[in-house]
């Protein structure tokens, strides 16, 4: 038997931590809903579990995601989980190839080089040897990178480095110094008994000739131990605990399962899953203009997981979606954002008694529901009529006279029950209008509409409709060739997905350009409706920001599909900010035969595409 006290730190962390997690984990899935664990049934046995060791492979051990993001950032995450991972593989086929055996003490691979202190006298053992040095080696680069960091964000192509609370700093002294603790350990044995490589032999005949390396080598593997099992042992209290959640995140949600309107056992995982790598904080448009510094997403999740958690930082967010897309671990940031909201908020059941109760609704083939954010802007609901009438639709313009909000902005505060109510409103006079095509001009209603309702008609936004009226030959453009550059408006697109058809539909008919800060990059305009404690200045400071990029190629109009947005940038903008649906109106004419077959066939080649 290999035994030396040294281990037991090591040992009795190993332990711990195996205990905690699984305390945790059957706490989390005993949360599960009951259609979730369904789903973990179905799915257990399917390619879905192959796919999700295949994901865990190329994001928790390679971090495939962070590597596009940046890539000295992409390897130093890279060099110490993938490097980490490589030395316990390659520590287990070293020991097997030494003894002969499958099984051996847990801790023995790990110290392998102090209970067995010969020189290797086989290829294959001398090949082991080599290979956990170079690994070593590559660790060892990912902590120098890590450390740097800490100092200059700015060489692994980060603004900002995450605030660390006092558990995850502990943490990070552990993890740095266990790899340096193995070098050492490693190398002053080497320095006495000649059991080391390329790395540390040389690195061991050095210290042997300034330090007494027999006698002080323990001292050196005490520390290895204890470094390995402070690390363990603060895992679940830290950052880090993302390490193993993330794997297990990946595997239910291959399996079918999301963050929904509940808090349940899946949102407490995916919340866990965070790693504090910071990259929301570049993404956040409010961290890029000077506002609060702490109201991003990495701040929120740790606050939480802390039970520190407040409503002024559960509130202070734009829900723009930009850091839910740059998240590398695919966290639904958004909607645990709302869902701890709705912890917060009073719901007055008593505040919808003037809905209307039995109203006549007219039957027709398309419900037009402007929102209220287009009555702010009525030139859009007064184009999509000149629109509706050219193409000869048989609409009802559902909310012409106010009525009621689709319910979004309500939720998006955390007053589902309130919300659940005007949607039930809206959805009695839908069904009852016969329609088979819903049709908004606001993204936040379109959003609302294709989620929230359960309706089973067609619900489009207009950027969406407006391509099919041309290619049915209901409505005909004068081409204009007018620079234009088209605004994702953040529910439409990251909240959506709606990023062709825009463009489809400005190709048609102008000089479209293109930028770099657009679809799942696109700026939020500062107006969103998701913040609830944005003072007016910092709105500004955001909307011009947003506003000045998109002047910065000198565009002759600023398209975009909310009205909202177009009525934010407008504050600051030089260019005319136009609607997809004015542009449409203000273009509708009568072209030759020729021509409009010309370009509806590039239209119908771009959508094929």
């Amino acid at each position: 038997m290999h035994f030396n006290l040294f281990v037991i730190p090591f040992s009795a962390g190993m332990i711990i931590l195996t205990a905690l997690l699984a305390f945790r984990y059957i706490k989390w899935l005993s949360n599960l809903e009951a259609g979730d664990l369904r789903k973990i049934g179905l799915k257990f046995f399917s390619w879905k579990t192959i796919q999700s060791i295949g994901e865990v492979f190329m994001e928790c051990l390679i971090h495939r995601k962070v590597f596009k993001t940046n890539f000295l950032l992409g390897y130093m995450h890279s060099s110490l989980a993938f490097g980490w991972f490589l030395l316990i593989l390659f520590g287990k086929f070293e020991t097997l190839f030494y003894t002969g055996k499958h099984v051996n003490e847990l801790y023995y691979p790990i110290f392998f080089r102090f209970f067995e202190q010969n020189p290797h006298q086989s290829d294959m053992l001398r090949f082991f040897n080599a290979a956990m040095d170079f690994i070593l080696l590559v660790v060892l680069s990912g902590i120098i990178i890590a450390i740097l960091r800490r100092f200059r964000p700015g060489i692994a192509g980060m603004k900002k480095n995450t605030k660390h609370s006092l558990g995850d700093r502990l943490a990070l002294s552990a993890l740095w110094l266990i790899f340096p603790m193995r070098l050492l350990a490693e190398s002053a044995t080497a320095g006495y008994s000649g059991n080391g490589s390329f790395l540390t032999q040389p690195f061991g005949n050095f210290l042997s000739l300034i330090l007494p390396v027999e006698q002080i080598s323990i001292v050196f593997w005490w520390m290895y131990s204890l470094s390995l099992g402070a690390f363990l042992i603060a895992i679940p209290f830290s950052r880090y605990m993302h390490i193993p959640t993330e794997i297990l995140l990946i595997f239910l949600r291959n399996w079918g399962l999301k963050t929904n309107e509940n808090f349940t056992g899946f949102s407490e995982i995916e919340i866990q899953s965070c790693s504090r790598c910071g990259i929301c904080i570049d993404t956040c448009q409010m961290n890029s203009h000077g506002n609060n510094s702490t109201s991003q997403m990495v701040y929120f999740l740790r606050d939480y997981r802390y039970n520190q958690l407040s409503p002024d930082l559960s509130d202070n967010c734009l829900l723009c979606g930009r850091c839910t897309k740059a998240c590398p671990v695919g966290i639904d940031l958004t909607q645990q954002r709302v869902l701890q909201r709705k912890n917060n908020t009073f719901e007055n059941v008593n505040g919808f008694k003037y809905l209307p109760v039995n109203q006549q609704i007219s039957k027709t083939d398309v419900i037009y529901f402007a929102g209220c954010m287009s009555h702010l802007s009525p030139i859009i609901s007064r184009s999509m009529e000149k629109i509706f009438k050219a193409a000869r639709v048989n609409y009802l313009f559902l909310d012409k006279n106010g009525s009621v909000c689709c319910g979004r902005p309500l939720k998006l505060s955390g007053q589902f029950e309130a919300s659940e109510k005007l949607i039930e409103n809206n959805r009695q006079q839908i069904i009852a209008s016969g329609a088979k095509t819903l049709v908004t001009s606001c993204p936040i209603c379109y959003k609302s509409f294709k989620e929230d309702y359960n309706l089973n008609i067609r619900v489009l936004h207009h950027s969406e409709y407006l391509p099919e009226l041309i290619l049915r030959k209901k409505i005909e453009l004068h081409p204009s060739d007018k620079k234009v550059v088209y605004h994702d408006p953040c529910e439409l697109g990251r909240g959506s997905g709606i990023y062709a058809q825009p463009r489809l539909l400005l190709n048609h008919f102008t000089n479209l350009e293109s930028i770099s800060e657009e679809k799942e990059k696109a700026l939020c305009c500062g107006g969103s409706l998701g913040n609830l404690s944005m003072n007016l200045e910092e709105r500004s400071a955001i909307t011009k920001a947003t506003s000045e990029y998109l002047n910065s190629i000198e565009p002759e109009i600023i398209a975009t599909s909310c009205p909202l947005c177009k009525k934010s940038i407008s504050q600051f903008s030089d260019a005319p900010v136009k609607d997809i649906a004015e542009l449409v109106a203000a273009n509708l004419e009568t072209v030759s035969e020729s021509h409009k077959s010309v370009r509806l066939h590039k239209l119908k080649e771009m959508i094929e595409i």
